[in-house]
Order: structure tokens, then C-alpha cells, then sequence
């Protein structure tokens, strides 16, 4: 019982329910866009960098990421340390959000709130971090750059797949491609810290 309540996925699930209500409440002062809103220039509110990755638009917005983070946190956290979970969760989802607004807003301004950027990095870490993954590019020797166009191929397809009105797609791609390179050369595995990119 005492793992269950140190699980990196439930800590960051209580994070998004956390962040949630505090966005409600700041909503009622005219706030909750400058606190947990990520958009262009970033430099305005540094802080959405990191906050925008908890935050959610709204209570199924909020239950779709959390649900997917439900069936892939719990693979991925066995694999690694409740630090290294949170921070890969955190930077990859603040990479992805910076990503969306900078290249996502080139047809206008751009502005980004929710946590599937990262938990598409999760999803693309255990694609490519699994046992099955690493013996198959091994044995069939697959170059480095050939690898990284086959994950940036997959992330494409993958990101059509998920595409939809007010879905933030460079934040998905980039999260997966994230995942995928992350996956591949073992980032998170405490075990096997060595292993190289081949």
C-alpha cells in the first residue's frame, strides 16, 4: 500500500487535480490564463512553462490525459526512480508546450495548456525502451539516423491519428518523438544506465 501512494502517477495525478481547482479558483479573479496558460512571448509568464503541463481547459480535457496517463505512468515508473519520472514528465511536457506555441502558432497566436505532450513522451519511451524494441533495432542493426527518421515517421502518423479541432499536434509530435529517442537510448532505466544509441 505504502508503493501505491509513492507512485509517481498518482502524485502526478493529484498534481493535475491540484492545478485544476487552482485554476478555478484563479478563473473567478480574471487570473488562471497568466498563472497556467503557456503562450507567446514566454517570457511574459516564465512560469506556464511548467504549469501549463499540469493544467487543463477543462473537466474532460483533464479526465482524457489522466486516464492515458493511468495505463502508461504505471509501465514507465517501474522502470525508473519517482524523481527521474517526474522530471522526464516535466520536461518533456514543457519541451512540448514551448514546441506548440513557437511552431504550432505560425499561422497565428498560439496558446497551450495540458499535460499530453508528456504523457506522449511516455507513451514513445515505452515504444521504444522495451526489451522487444531494443532487440529488434539491434539485431537488425539499424542506424541512428535511420532510427530517428523511423520514430519521427511514427510520430507523424500517430500525430494525424490524434488530430481533431483545438488538439495541440506539435505538442503530441514533439512528446512522442521525445519518448521515442528517450526510449531507445534507456534514459530513465536505473539498471542498465550504459546503454548506447546504436
Amino acid at each position: 500500500m505504502s508503493s501505491l501512494r509513492r507512485s509517481p502517477t498518482l502524485e502526478t495525478l493529484a498534481a493535475f487535480v491540484i492545478v485544476y481547482i487552482l485554476q478555478r479558483l484563479t478563473a473567478l479573479a480574471g487570473l488562471a490564463a497568466v498563472l497556467f496558460v503557456l503562450s507567446a512571448p514566454v517570457s511574459i509568464a516564465p512560469w506556464t512553462v511548467v504549469t501549463s503541463v499540469y493544467a487543463h481547459a477543462n473537466l474532460a480535457h483533464l479526465f482524457g490525459n489522466a486516464l492515458a496517463l493511468v495505463i502508461v505512468g504505471p509501465l514507465v515508473a517501474r522502470r525508473t526512480t519517482r524523481l527521474r519520472f517526474h522530471l522526464f514528465f516535466v520536461s518533456t511536457g514543457a519541451i512540448a508546450g514551448i514546441a506548440e506555441v513557437w511552431f504550432g502558432g505560425l499561422v497565428g497566436a498560439r496558446a497551450v495548456l495540458g499535460a499530453s505532450g508528456a504523457v506522449f513522451a511516455l507513451m514513445g519511451y515505452l515504444l521504444a525502451g522495451n526489451r522487444v524494441s531494443a532487440a529488434l533495432f539491434d539485431r537488425i542493426e539499424v542506424s541512428p539516423r535511420m532510427q530517428l527518421v523511423l520514430f519521427v515517421g511514427l510520430a507523424v502518423v500517430v500525430t494525424i491519428a490524434t488530430w481533431g479541432p483545438g488538439i495541440a499536434l506539435v505538442a503530441h509530435f514533439t512528446g512522442l518523438v521525445l519518448g521515442l529517442i528517450a526510449g531507445r537510448l534507456g534514459l530513465l532505466s536505473v539498471t542498465n544506465r550504459n546503454r548506447r544509441y546504436k
